[in-house]
């Protein structure tokens, strides 16, 4: 078991609007995030002395862009914008995802570096297509996928979700249901994107495909937009104004695929499976100790494979487990009770991080799902760079 097990808390949270194209600057959207979290909290600018964020843009061709402040915000940046940069002690710049930052935090709060930490993602679309390939060479293992058009996330995904319905024995009816069912989550959560904007199974099933059987509708959501959320040790949470979400345990991947394919269905479960069991043993609990579930949804498919990976239900079983309603709300293990990031928008697992928070501490609203102890994160698919958490209610 972890030895700082439930020693670290969620403490404020702060969400910007979520839109496609925000004419506002990336670094004013983020300090507004943060000044929301720091008002959740009770706190002020002056109590912040760390800051932590994955400060990269999410572009697997075209513009990446790099600019601090317009396509990126560095913590050096917002601690600058803040006016507290002489105040900070212990800055957090890590990739490949913000939960890597949120367990740098931690670790930096229990060993004493820093006192209150605000983590933050902030996220610009440039214009045009995230995952267009501009390059006139391929090089590496570019030069086996770029030519076939296999060089995008999507692409990636559609052969997982693709093998995985068939060794199921699933079709796009399955996909449909949960895709349908997480809209009805989000309808319920002030911060979504898709709030309001009701989804019907002919809807998802005649949305424009990308890579089959990948649509539209089952690719996360590019914003452009900010959250931010204050973390402290949990002896100090318990002071503030809003009731702590305690950090139980968290666990890494570091598992790497034999083939070299970016994605693919085994390399995904195995990874995942893993991750779990790391995660159960810092944990010191059994999954049947989770009410809840914020599993990561950049793909629907990856909600089907984390399921099984982290062992609710067996290989296969996922689809079945799905349409018989246990996903939703009252079911047996509400999934992604915000809408997660196909509804919510594409916030790189702080959709999450917040949306665990908020269930634990009973602050989820219309969608608060009754009972609500525990909550599982994951964020990715698995495979190395995937991270996940156990958050649980403070009792």
């Amino acid at each position: 078991m972890w030895d700082f097990r439930d020693k670290v808390a969620i403490a404020g949270i702060g969400y910007t609007e979520l839109i496609r194209r925000n004419p506002r600057s990336l670094a004013d959207l983020t300090v507004e995030a943060t000044d929301l979290a720091l008002a959740d909290a009770g706190l002020s600018r002056s109590d912040i002395d760390g800051l932590a964020t994955t400060p990269t843009m999410p572009v697997y061709g075209g513009e990446k862009g790099n600019q601090d402040g317009v396509d990126v915000v560095t913590p050096g940046f917002l601690a600058q914008s803040l006016g507290i940069r002489d105040a900070i002690t212990w800055l957090g710049n890590t990739t490949p995802m913000v939960t890597h930052a949120a367990i740098d935090a931690i670790n930096a709060l229990v060993a004493g570096a820093c006192t209150h930490v605000v983590l933050y993602r902030a996220l610009h679309m440039p214009v045009g297509r995230y995952s267009n390939y501009t390059a006139t060479h391929a090089g590496g293992k570019d030069q086996f996928f770029a030519p076939y058009g296999f060089s995008m996330p999507a692409g990636w995904a559609a052969t997982v979700a693709r093998r995985y319905l068939d060794l199921a024995g699933a079709t796009r009816d399955s996909l449909a249901n949960f895709v349908v069912g997480n809209r009805e989550n989000a309808h319920r959560n002030p911060n979504a994107f898709f709030r309001g904007k009701t989804l019907t199974k002919e809807d998802y099933l005649s949305s424009r495909m990308i890579a089959d059987p990948i649509t539209m509708l089952d690719c996360d959501l590019p914003v452009d937009g900010a959250v931010a959320m204050v973390l402290t040790r949990t002896e100090r949470a318990r002071e503030l104004r809003k009731p702590p979400a305690l950090i139980t345990g968290y666990a890494t991947s570091n598992h790497v695929g034999a083939t070299g394919v970016p994605m693919a269905l085994d390399d995904i479960l195995d990874g995942a499976a893993r991750t779990g069991e790391r995660l159960w043993a810092a944990a010191g609990i059994d999954r049947s100790e989770i009410d809840v579930a914020q599993l990561y949804d950049g793909f629907s498919i990856f909600t089907y494979t984390w399921l099984e990976g982290l062992g609710f239900v067996d290989r296969g079983e996922a689809a079945g487990f799905i349409d018989d309603g246990n996903a939703r709300l009252t079911g047996s293990l509400p999934i992604n009770t915000g809408g997660g990031c196909l509804a919510e928008g594409r916030l790189h697992g702080m959709t999450q991080l917040t949306e665990a928070a908020y269930q634990v501490t009973d602050r989820a609203e219309g969608r608060q799902v009754h009972g609500a102890n525990r909550s599982v994160v994951t964020v990715s698919n698995g495979l190395a760079g995937s991270t996940a958490f156990v958050i649980s209610r403070d009792r």
